[in-house]
C-alpha cells in the first residue's frame, strides 16, 4: 500500500470521494461480470485517507459529520455498490471504538486506521434462531486473555481486512467485539460468497477455532445499548446511502440508454424514444422517487444528532432506509421497462443495479422499520435499542 493521505475536513472528504467514485465507475461492470475482487481499488481507497475520516479530531482524524459520511457512501455506491458495501462495516466498528473503547484502545486502533488499516466484519451467523442469536463464544482464560470459537457468515470485508472485529458472547452471555488481526492463528477467511448481487464484496465465511485474543483487544459492546445511542442509526444511515446510490446510478443508466440506444415505439409516431410522452411521464415519476430518497437521506444525516435525540434520529434514519430501499429496487427494475429489450442483454451488465439493490435490501426487513415508525408517530413509542434502527 502506498503512503496514506490524511484528509483535513468535510469538504476535502467529499472531493476525494467524488474523484474516487469517477475512477471506480469505469470498471465496475467488468468487476461484476468477472467477479474480480477489488483489492487494488480498496488499497486506493485506503491510501486516499477516506476510510479514516470518522476518526476523532483529538486522535488526528477529520471527524466528519454524519451528512458527509452518508454522501461519501452514496457517491461510492452510485459508482459501484459492491465496492461501497465493503467499508460499511469498517466505519461501524470505528464507531464501536468511539463509544466503548478505552483511551488506549482508541489511540492504538485509530492510529491503525490513519495508517490505512481496514476493519472487516465477522458479525452475522447462519442457521441460528434469528439474527441476534449470536453463538460465537469469547471465553476468558486464567491469565485474563480470551479465546474465540465460532463460525460467521456474510462477513463483508473480512477477506480484505487487516483487522477483523468479531461479535461474540462472553461467559456471562454479554455481547463483546474482539478485534482480531487477519493472520491470527485459528482464524480462517473463506471466499465462498456466491450472491446474485454485490458479487465482489467477498461476504463469505469466517471460521474461528481457538483464536487467542489479548484482553486489550476486546470491547464491551453490550454497554452501547444500555442507554440512548446512535450506533444503529449510523450503521443504518450508511446502508440507506448505499441504496440511494444504487437508485441514482440506475436512473442515470436508464437516461443514457434511452437517449442514445432505445428506439421509439412505432405507435408513437416520434423520431426518438426520448420524445415519447409515456416515457417522459415514467422518468418523471422515477426522478421524484430518487430525489425524495436523497432528501430523506440528507434529513436523516443532519449533523446535530446526539444521544438526546437518539429516538428521533433512529426514526429519521428508518424513514430514509425504507424510502431508499424501495426506490433502489423500483428504479433498478424500471430501467428495463423504459429502456426496452436491448437493455436486458447480459453483455451490457445493466442488470447489476437490480441484483445489487435486491441483494443489499435483504440486509434487514423494511417492514419492521415501518412498524416502528408507525408506533412512534401514532403512540410516541420510542424504537428499540437493538442496533438495527
Amino acid at each position: 500500500m502506498s503512503a496514506v493521505h490524511v484528509i483535513a475536513d468535510d469538504a476535502e472528504a467529499l472531493a476525494v470521494a467524488a474523484e474516487l467514485a469517477a475512477e471506480f465507475r469505469k470498471e465496475a461492470a467488468e468487476r461484476d461480470v468477472r467477479r474480480r475482487l477489488p483489492h487494488a481499488e480498496l488499497d486506493q481507497l485506503s491510501a486516499s485517507g477516506l476510510q479514516a475520516v470518522s476518526v476523532p479530531a483529538e486522535f488526528g482524524g477529520a471527524d466528519v459529520g454524519a451528512g458527509t459520511l452518508a454522501e461519501i457512501f452514496r457517491l461510492l455506491a452510485a459508482a459501484d455498490a459492491s465496492l461501497a458495501q465493503i467499508p460499511q462495516s469498517h466505519f461501524v466498528y470505528v464507531n464501536v471504538l468511539r463509544r466503548q473503547g478505552t483511551h488506549a484502545q482508541q489511540e492504538f486502533f485509530f492510529g491503525e486506521v490513519l495508517r490505512g488499516r481496514r476493519f472487516g466484519n465477522a458479525q452475522s451467523e447462519a442457521g441460528t434462531k434469528h439474527v441476534q442469536d449470536i453463538r460465537t463464544r469469547l471465553a476468558r482464560r486464567p491469565d485474563g486473555s480470551y479465546v474465540l470459537d465460532g463460525v460467521k457468515h456474510y462477513s463483508t470485508g473480512a477477506l480484505f481486512a487487516h483487522w477483523i472485529p468479531v461479535l461474540a458472547r462472553a461467559d456471562d452471555d454479554t455481547l463483546h467485539v474482539a478485534y482480531v488481526p487477519h493472520d491470527a492463528p485459528g482464524l480462517t477467511v473463506v471466499d465462498d460468497w456466491d450472491g446474485m448481487g454485490q458479487r465482489t464484496t467477498a461476504s463469505g465465511t469466517v471460521r474461528l477455532e481457538g483464536v487467542p485474543v489479548p484482553a486489550d483487544r476486546v470491547v464491551p459492546h453490550h454497554l452501547t445499548f444500555q442507554g440512548p445511542q446512535l450506533h444503529g442509526a449510523v450503521a443504518q444511515l450508511l446502508h440507506a446511502a448505499i441504496d440511494a446510490g444504487i437508485a441514482s446510478a440506475a436512473l442515470a443508466e436508464a437516461v443514457e440508454f434511452v437517449r442514445t440506444k432505445s428506439r421509439p415505439w412505432f405507435e408513437s409516431g416520434l423520431e426518438t424514444a426520448a420524445e415519447d410522452p409515456l416515457l417522459i411521464q415514467r422518468f418523471g415519476e422515477l426522478a421524484i422517487r430518487v430525489r425524495a430518497a436523497e432528501a430523506l437521506l440528507r434529513e436523516a444525516a443532519r449533523d446535530d444528532l446526539n444521544d438526546d435525540s437518539a429516538a428521533e434520529a433512529s426514526i429519521a434514519v428508518a424513514t430514509a432506509k425504507v424510502s431508499a430501499a424501495e426506490t433502489a429496487v423500483e428504479v433498478a427494475s424500471a430501467l428495463f421497462e423504459v429502456a426496452g429489450t436491448r437493455s436486458a442483454l447480459d453483455s451490457l451488465g445493466l442488470h447489476r443495479h437490480w441484483r445489487d439493490a435486491r441483494t443489499h435490501t435483504l440486509h434487514d426487513p423494511v417492514r419492521w422499520k415501518v412498524q416502528h415508525i408507525g408506533r412512534y408517530v401514532l403512540n410516541g413509542t420510542r424504537p428499540p435499542r437493538h442496533g438495527l434502527l
